[in-house]
């Protein structure tokens, strides 16, 4: 236990003294949650979830087109059939490779609109009571979507949508998170 103690403290500061340049670089750190939407065939055995996420961007003040890098952790509730109540949700844990568009706007603007979209890697695992014994699969999919930032000097607030599409055995699995959240650093 303490050697754990001693490998988490390190990473806390490595993370803490490696932030300071990156954010000189233009990296901005995000962190955000909201509500997950599944559609399709997904939509019939889930109900809207929830999720959170981390995400990593540079994207240059002086170029329109950045890269993001995150990762995002979702539960959504399974649909009761026939009545019978049961303990089991979807877990999904996903990263994704983004390319971001970001529109220009003015100096003055708060506003910033932007699109994103890339490839990522999708783990589904049904977690819960009466999940059994929890089998998951990886899956690679894309993602596509719209959002824009309000900046405020390094801390900015976010707002975006984005449609994943899974590639698995059979039918493709489809879901929306919208994310609410904060950025910090960057330009």
């Amino acid at each position: 236990m303490e050697r754990l103690s001693q490998v988490l403290s390190g990473l806390a500061l490595t993370a803490v003294l490696g932030a300071t340049p990156a954010m000189a670089q233009g990296a901005e750190f995000s962190l955000g949650g909201g509500l997950t939407l599944p559609l399709s065939d997904f939509g019939d055995v889930s109900n809207t979830g929830w999720h959170g996420l981390a995400a990593v961007s540079f994207a240059p003040s002086s170029f329109p087109l950045g890269i993001q890098i995150d990762g995002m952790y979702q539960r959504l509730g399974v649909e009761d059939f026939g009545g019978i109540d049961s303990d089991i949700s979807t877990q999904i844990i996903q990263g994704t490779a983004n390319v971001i568009y970001k529109f220009k706007t003015s100096e003055d603007s708060q506003f910033r609109p932007y699109l994103i979209g890339g490839p990522g890697v999708y783990n589904f695992k049904a977690t819960g009571g009466d999940a059994g014994d929890g089998e998951s699969s990886t899956d690679f999919g894309i993602n596509a979507g719209a959002g824009f930032d309000v900046k405020l000097g390094s801390v900015g607030a976010f707002i975006e949508g984005r449609f994943h599409n899974v590639f698995t055995e059979g039918s493709d699995l489809n879901f929306i998170p919208i994310t609410l959240g904060v950025r910090l650093g960057g330009n």
